[in-house]
């Protein structure tokens, strides 16, 4: 038997993008302040799932994108902006570490969802 859980976050907003540049001091303590509440947010998702059987010793997260727009999209960025929610499933005590070693990443899903614009986060234990 296979091992998941699915955490559904918000979109990761611009300051969590790869390509955000941060001119000032104020903008770069905005996007502190974001990959922190970030972070956060995808712990709790994770710690109300209440998983008896953490910590695993390898994962699969699969990042499904539902957009409000029908605008042509990076992967590579989209995946670049999740950095602190894998680090958040980590703060939960999912697994060790976010490296290769503990958490393979699969290429991002992007999808059109003008009602209900998310990220949603497929964890998959791997034995």
């Amino acid at each position: 038997m296979t091992e998941s859980f699915t955490i559904s976050l918000p979109l990761p907003g611009g300051l969590l993008s790869p390509n955000y540049r941060p001119g000032s001091h104020g903008s770069r303590m905005a996007q502190a302040a974001a990959t922190k509440k970030y972070r956060r947010l995808a712990r709790l998702a994770v710690e109300e799932v209440k998983l008896d059987s953490i910590p695993w010793g390898k994962c699969t997260v699969k990042a499904e994108f539902f957009h409000s727009t029908k605008r042509r999209r990076d992967p590579d960025n989209a995946t670049g902006s999740l950095k602190p929610a894998y680090d958040g499933i980590v703060d939960a005590g999912v697994v060790l570490d976010d490296d290769w070693e503990h958490m393979e990443r699969e290429k991002p899903l992007l999808y059109y969802d003008m009602l209900w614009p998310r990220v949603q986060l497929t964890v998959e234990r791997v034995e």
